[in-house]
Parts: structure tokens; sequence; C-alpha cells
């Protein structure tokens, strides 16, 4: 393997750290590639290379450097996986479009995932177009949760009611202008916890 620009190496390891300690994720290989002008498989070999000298550890996705590590003590990685419908159910993307640290202290401990929010059929929750809904997995729900639902295989965020007498679920709408959705079953694949928005 061809030695590699310890001046190179040295960029890389600042610009993840500041990236880190700016938005609280990790740059992407295309991200570093777009700042330093230089080509996504170089930023890849480079990573792979300093992970090997242990400058930084990298697993592929997620850098860690000394300086993060400290931030990242307390805070958890976690993945923003697409965008998820707040209007009728479509399918959710799968791609993971990045990271977010959360800190503990505030969304306390647990496994989560991120979506963007899309459409409007949520905002009188407090969740508007493009917002980050922080999601709990979780398989089972409350009445008045609003919840990620697998509904004929496609997703959609509402609130959850169980009709009794009905025998079926409501996946209600926060926004007058949309109905109410009705299913005999549904599998539930988290609940929202936490809206991380723009002001």
């Amino acid at each position: 393997m061809r030695s590699k620009n310890p001046e190179l190496m040295d960029k890389i390891l600042k610009y993840a750290e500041k990236y880190y300690l700016v938005y609280g994720s990790s740059p992407t290989t295309a991200t570093v590639a777009k700042a330093l002008d230089i080509g996504k498989s170089t930023v890849y070999r480079y990573l792979v290379a300093m992970n090997d000298k242990g400058m930084i550890e990298y697993d592929g996705c997620d850098i860690q450097t000394s300086v993060t590590r400290k931030v990242n003590k307390d805070a958890s990685q976690t993945a923003i996986v697409g965008s998820i419908p707040c209007g009728t159910p479509e399918y959710k993307e799968e791609h993971i479009e990045g990271y977010v640290s959360l800190p503990t202290a505030i969304f306390g401990k647990g496994d989560f995932y991120i979506l963007r929010a899309s459409g409007e059929s949520m905002i009188d929750a407090g969740i508007d177009d493009g917002d980050l809904v922080v999601i709990r997995k979780k398989q089972r729900a409350n009445d008045g949760d609003i919840v990620v639902a697998l509904v004929d295989n496609q997703n959609t965020l509402k609130r959850f009611y169980r009709d009794e007498d009905n025998k079926r679920i409501i996946l209600h709408p926060e926004n007058k202008k949309f109905r109410d959705i009705y299913t005999e079953e549904c599998t539930i694949q988290g609940v929202a916890c936490h809206i991380i928005k723009e002001i």
C-alpha cells in the first residue's frame, strides 16, 4: 500500500473533529471530499489507513477521535433513516442520510432512530414538514402516542388509538384537513418522543 500524506491525514482529522463539534455527527466521505477537494475513494482509503494507525476509529461510517469521544461520552449516535409521510401512508426511504448525536441528559437512554417528517397532517401536534422526529424503537403503543405505523406495507406517522367497540385501530392526523385512517391491524415500529426543528 502506498504511504499516505501525513499533512492530508492531519487535515482530514481536523476537519472531522471540527465538523463533529458543529453538527454533532461525523461527516460522510462525500462531505470530507468536497470540503478538502479530493476524491471520495481517496478519503475512504485515508480513513481506513488512519484507523489502522490508531489515529481515529472508523467503522466505514462513523469517525471517532479523542476529541469526539470526549464530546460523545454521554450521547448516542442516532441514524436519520429517511423521510416518513405525515399525510397518506407511503413507503419509507431506507437509506441513512446521516447521524445526529443525541445527549442522554435530554433524550434519555434507549434505541432510537430519526425520521424526517413529510407533509402537513401532524402540524397541530407541532410536527411540521421537514422536522426531524426522534423515534424510540417500540412495538407497543398507548392510546394517544404518536407512532410510526406500518399499514399494508406502508409507513405513516400518526396518533394511535384503539377502537375496542369496533375492533379496529384509528391512526389520527393532527390536522382537521385530513381524515382518520382505520385499520384492523398495523405494526408499530416506534413511538415519537422528541422533535428537532429549525426556528
